[in-house]
């Protein structure tokens, strides 16, 4: 499945030109896409899908929702995952998970 029109996403909020440019930012200064570094081949993953047009059940979506981290944390993250089955939202709950959580000691 193919997520929803690129040119139609520029006229709106999540996918503005200033917002892109602004994630590209981030990335480029060291922080990392946890979801993409654990599956950067994986298409059809998104977290937000408008109400219209049935877009959720043929998956027309877009990802909007990340755990943007830096290097030094991204060591410690067990998974990134996207909750797509939860519903009850046009967006979908997405979960880090860290190897070792605060306050845990390590054996």
């Amino acid at each position: 499945s193919s997520g929803i029109n690129a040119e139609y996403g520029k006229k709106n909020a999540g996918f503005t030109a200033e917002e892109r440019e602004d994630f590209s930012t981030w990335l480029e200064a060291g922080f990392t896409d946890s979801f993409r570094e654990f599956y950067p081949e994986k298409t059809g993953a998104y977290t937000f899908w408008t109400y219209m047009g049935g877009a959720r059940k043929k998956n027309v979506g877009w990802r909007i929702d990340y755990f943007v981290v830096s290097s030094r944390l991204m060591a410690d993250v067990a998974a990134s995952e996207i909750r797509e089955s939860v519903l009850g939202s046009d967006h979908c709950p997405i979960m880090l998970l860290l190897a070792n959580p605060a306050g845990e000691k390590e054996n």
